[in-house]
């Protein structure tokens, strides 16, 4: 008589440990990034996101077009419209991780992403230290 309360609460804890993680907001789409510089859309890549940017808004008088920074010397030449600058994005439940390079550096950062309405926090972080941005769903 005993068994069939202990098998019950093993069930239950079956179920409980196997129900699926919530899943993080979508951020799909075009994002204006903070500062209004460029356009960035957010689509599929194989299994995870990535996002490249579309459009560049306000230049900087001055600054260079292309990927000058670079590690990589055969890479200077690309100009940032079409860089991708969001890669390896998957779905962690309350966020979104990946990398995201800053092509005004040539650094890429282990980085996180949480869509919140029409905002988007964007957090590129080296060891413990974080630098956040927030970017506005573009229609």
């Amino acid at each position: 008589m005993k068994r069939k309360p202990l098998i019950a609460a093993a069930l239950a804890g079956l179920f409980i440990t196997t129900a699926p993680a919530q899943a993080a907001d979508p951020i799909t789409g075009r994002w204006l990034t903070q500062g209004g510089q460029a356009i960035v859309a957010i689509r599929p890549c194989g299994q995870s996101l990535c996002g490249a940017i579309e459009r560049v808004v306000k230049a900087t008088p001055g600054a260079p077009t292309t990927d000058a920074k670079n590690p990589d010397p055969a890479l200077r030449n690309r100009p940032y419209v079409g860089l991708n600058i969001l890669t390896g994005f998957k779905d962690e439940g309350a966020d979104w991780r990946g990398q995201i390079y800053d092509p005004k550096s040539g650094k890429t950062y282990r980085s996180i992403l949480k869509a919140e309405g029409n905002k988007l926090s964007v957090k590129g972080c080296v060891a413990v230290f974080c630098r956040s941005q927030s970017w506005t769903r573009v229609r």
